[in-house]
């Protein structure tokens, strides 16, 4: 069934992204930071962009990348800067977030983007980047 194809894909996609956070096999840690950094990304840039990020995504986790989004929240300006962007993921990230992003949060959102930056078109990715002030596009775009 296809929809087993996509469950599979989306789980291959995670076993990666922890690989490569230095998570192990901790793809459910993985997938909880992906969320979160989501959710603060969703809120500072314009929707459509966001829906064009998402688009390069496995089908399940695009479904999760919309799972309770509020149209509303958009645009939150007071993200200006890379420290408020980590907390923000941090507080969407709740209770599990000290384990979630480990030591270093800074560090490993910056993974987390190099990560996504290996399966997200160039272009996309200096897209989004466009849309975030400075100091958080620098960010982006150096992961």
């Amino acid at each position: 069934m296809r929809f087993e194809k996509d469950v599979q894909k989306a789980r291959e996609f995670l076993k990666e992204m922890a690989h490569d956070l230095g998570f192990g096999d901790d793809s459910d840690r993985a997938d909880r930071l992906f969320r979160a950094v989501l959710r603060v990304l969703r809120r500072r840039i314009s929707p459509q962009e966001y829906l064009d990020f998402i688009a390069q995504l496995p089908i399940c986790l695009k479904a999760e990348a919309v799972n309770g989004w509020d149209l509303n929240e958009f645009p939150d300006k007071s993200i200006k800067h890379v420290e408020d962007f980590v907390k923000a993921a941090m507080e969407a990230d709740s209770r599990a977030a000290a384990h979630d992003f480990g030591e270093d949060p800074k560090e490993t959102v910056r993974r987390l983007f190099a990560f996504l930056k290996k399966h997200i078109s160039e272009g996309e990715i200096k897209d989004v980047a466009a849309e975030l002030p400075e100091e958080i596009k620098e960010f982006v775009l150096n992961a």
